[in-house]
């Protein structure tokens, strides 16, 4: 399937205000990351996994796009670039000559430096039968991004374009500005004309129309440089290496957290968001774990949806908070398991499909080996904190390293003898433990 993708179109008409500071009189995507234009990564990176046609749409400063790619033949690719009179916005000149692309086709924005297997995307794309996929990451700037909502399927059910409300919390998904589109989908937009914009405009209604929209989420490296700040984090993260297919598609260690007493407060059942809060430290805690190359992941068992005291849509909006008051610090996760089972009968309500003896309830390690499936964990290295014994008997029979916290149960459940490989007051106590450990692997 991956192999009916032969085209991409990079987006790169924008004026670019906000870097014009410190790129001078160049275009965005001309901009260096290492030795090269952020645009000569893309192409390279492109015909290296089978384009074979790129459709550059410039605006700003086009003559320097044109004079750098000019044919393309310099970089593998047969290049032709479309010069927009006036910006259209992301959509706008891309529908203008929408009849000049082929059936499916890939878009990247110009400003975005990404290793991402292009053949993995394209194929999640025509599996599902899409007529628009969009790849998502969790970021550490929520507020400010373009946010999606999916359903378990990873079908886009909802689109929160920034500015977000200051009373609403929101998944961590982001849009990560780049898309596998099928060319008729977008066909309703293409006699419009004006100005019209992707995640604005063509992917809510697509939405709302009931097209086939999805979510690719992944862990590879895209990350847009179209601020000062990013473009330093960028910069960063190619100087330190950590930009590139194989460093992108790695096996990685990762920290795992139990969410209650341990990321959370905790609060015996908790039912609603309104009952959430955040412990002191977490955030800084996970951020300095993320630096040092883990992944981080919540295991969570959740009784309360088979008890039937709360619904999934309860334990999403908690989550949704959970990844709202992280991202406010800078902070975010790469993913949340939770299991619904519960195996004792007898509550008011109770769901009685969900009352079974699961593989999934810790100390059962059916999240951690999803976890490990879905985002190239390997275990060999990894840790789990939490402050219930199950989560030290989970880390047991899991094979990893375990923290004891203090912040919630601090073990006085009892349920299991299993002994923590450490015992320490909070979640930024046990951050520290893990890095100062002469056995960190990140992978």
């Amino acid at each position: 399937m991956a192999d009916k993708i032969h085209h991409m179109v990079i987006l790169a008409g924008g004026v670019g205000s906000r870097l014009a500071s410190l790129n001078g009189n160049l275009p965005k995507p001309l901009v260096r990351i290492g030795e090269k234009p952020v645009i000569q990564h893309q192409l390279e990176l492109a015909a290296a996994q089978g384009i074979r046609e790129v459709t550059i749409f410039a605006g700003h400063l086009a003559e320097k796009i044109i004079a750098f790619v000019g044919d393309g033949s310099k970089f593998g690719l047969k290049a032709r670039i479309i010069v927009e009179k006036e910006f259209l916005g992301t959509a706008g000149a891309l529908l203008q000559n929408l009849d000049s692309l082929p059936e499916h086709f890939i878009v990247l924005y110009g400003d975005i430096m990404h290793a991402v297997n292009l053949r993995d995307i394209a194929r999640a794309h025509f599996g599902r039968g899409a007529d628009f996929t969009a790849m998502a990451q969790p970021t550490d700037h929520p507020q400010d991004s373009d946010l999606l909502e999916t359903d378990g399927e990873s079908r886009i059910t909802s689109i929160h374009t920034c500015p977000h409300p200051a009373d609403r919390a929101f998944r961590n998904l982001a849009n990560a500005a780049l898309y596998v589109v099928r060319r008729e989908a977008l066909r309703p937009w293409a006699t419009l004309g004006g100005k019209q914009d992707f995640i604005k405009d063509i992917m809510p209604e697509l939405v709302v129309r009931g097209s086939r929209v999805f979510a690719y989420r992944s862990g590879e490296y895209i990350k847009d440089m179209g601020t000062p700040a990013r473009l330093k984090k960028v910069e960063s993260d190619w100087a330190a290496g950590k930009i590139g297919m194989e460093k992108s598609r790695r096996f990685r260690a990762a920290v795992f957290f139990d969410r209650d007493g341990t990321l959370s407060v905790e609060k015996g059942f908790l039912r609603t968001p309104e009952d959430f809060e955040l412990l002191p430290g977490a955030g800084p805690a996970l951020i300095a774990l993320r630096r040092a190359g883990f992944r981080l992941v919540v295991l969570t068992n959740q009784p309360v949806l088979a008890r039937g005291e709360a619904s999934e849509t309860d334990i999403a909006a908690i989550h949704c908070r959970l990844e709202w008051d992280l991202g406010k610090e800078g902070a975010y996760l790469d993913g949340i398991y939770v299991c619904p089972h519960h195996p004792d009968p007898g509550f008011p309500g109770e769901r009685s499909e969900l009352k079974i003896s699961c593989d999934c309830r810790k100390p059962a390690i059916g999240l951690f080996e999803r976890a490990c499936r879905d985002l190239r964990i390997d275990p060999a290295g990894s840790w789990m904190i939490g402050d219930q014994t199950r989560d030290i008997e989970m880390a047991r029979r899991a094979g990893l390293r375990s923290i004891l916290v203090q912040t919630g149960e601090a073990g006085r459940d009892g349920r299991y003898k299993t002994a923590p490989d450490y015992i320490v007051g909070d979640i930024a106590a046990a951050a520290g433990v893990i890095l100062q450990s002469k056995e960190v692997r990140t992978g």
